[in-house]
């Protein structure tokens, strides 16, 4: 089929005939052994392409045919092309990859800030390389926190669960340790103010916070070998440590990690904050849709934005319910639960004077 349209040397090749508003585009991939991949078991990725895009997109062999809208048409081709140059590199491609390289493709050109385009006129979106594996950015969101990352020592990111806060986070950090560009990470939570009392937990320091820091844990042995894990652990290279473990420390040449900082106070935050020192690096994490404290209670992650909104050199990521890159259930979740609470706050009643 490739034979009635013209076609480029570059791989994949591409053939382009228009019938009114819609177009017929054919992608030829060169190395077959990668096309398998691409396409997915049962063509399953092909099959979430054509979903998510509006397009129909037919595999034979290495040739793939998209019929559909110019733009849907284009936005197919630049996702297909995206995890094909993936898989070149000798890197897997899962689903949550090509759900990745489709919000990509979907977002307006107008939003995409921070990518940047690469020589050969492909969008270079921002990722991680660590010993374990590269994390490469799949939302707009997450491209704009990578690269605030790189470009600042203070970076707050707030918004729901499931966005990648933490776990971009973490692959950072992990990265500056690799390289040699830190000589500490540090991560942190702070581990009792969301009602909960250590001292009632059974064992030693470490086991009683262990179960509050362990999404730090996870995520960090997904970035690095096991046993490069424990022996920093052992070391003091890798600490993690709850945040009352902060006050009266200078922590330089390293790269800190705060998570869950909508649990803070103010008066933490800043003792947090005032620890930065020289050739480090600061991360903020937080959800203030997730606010534990008592009430009353100010929540330090708020209380930081505000006072610090228009310093320079202090960057704030925004994440949404449409940078969720967990179980697509989890952004529907968190958008009912954010519909349910401004119905409740506008059906309650104004205070009295």
């Amino acid at each position: 089929m490739s034979g009635d349209f013209p076609v480029d040397t570059e791989s994949p090749s591409v053939g382009i005939a228009h019938a009114s508003d819609m177009t017929h585009l054919v992608l030829v991939f060169e190395d077959n052994r990668l096309v398998g991949d691409l396409f997915g078991q049962f063509d399953q990725n092909l099959a979430l392409i054509e979903q998510r895009l509006g397009v129909d997109a037919a595999a034979r062999g290495n040739h793939v045919t998209i019929k559909g809208r110019p733009e849907a048409c284009e936005r197919a081709r630049r996702v297909l092309d995206t995890l094909y140059e993936t898989l070149r590199k000798g890197q897997e491609i899962h689903h949550g990859d090509v759900d990745g390289a489709i919000r990509m493709a979907i977002a307006d050109d107008a939003q995409l800030s921070f990518p940047e385009i690469a020589p050969n006129g492909r969008i270079a979106f921002a990722q991680i390389a660590t010993r374990r594996r590269n994390v490469v950015a799949r939302t707009t969101a997450q491209d704009a926190y990578i690269r605030a990352l790189d470009r600042s020592d203070l970076v707050f990111a707030t918004g729901p669960a499931g966005t990648g806060k933490t776990y971009l986070a973490v692959a950072y950090a992990a990265a500056l340790i690799e390289r040699g560009d830190a000589d500490r990470l540090i991560l942190s939570r702070p581990a009792v103010e969301a009602g909960e009392r250590l001292g009632f937990l059974p064992g030693d320091m470490r086991e009683k916070v262990d179960p509050y820091l362990r999404p730090l844990y996870d995520a960090l042995y997904d970035m690095m070998p096991a046993e490069k894990v424990e022996r920093g652990l052992q070391s003091g290279t890798i600490e993690i440590a709850p945040l009352a473990f902060m006050r009266g420390r200078t922590l330089s040449n390293a790269v800190v990690l705060l998570d869950e900082a909508q649990n803070c106070t103010a008066m933490q935050m800043k003792m947090f904050l005032t620890r930065l020192g020289e050739n480090s690096k600061m991360i903020v994490n937080g959800d203030p849709s997730q606010i534990d404290l008592p009430p009353g209670q100010r929540s330090g992650l708020s209380d930081a934005l505000g006072i610090l909104r228009d310093e320079p050199g202090i960057v704030h990521v925004k994440f949404t319910d449409a940078d969720v890159v967990r179980h697509e259930l989890v952004a529907r979740i968190v958008r009912a639960y954010d519909a349910a609470d401004r119905k409740a706050a506008e059906a309650e009643p104004e205070a009295e004077p």
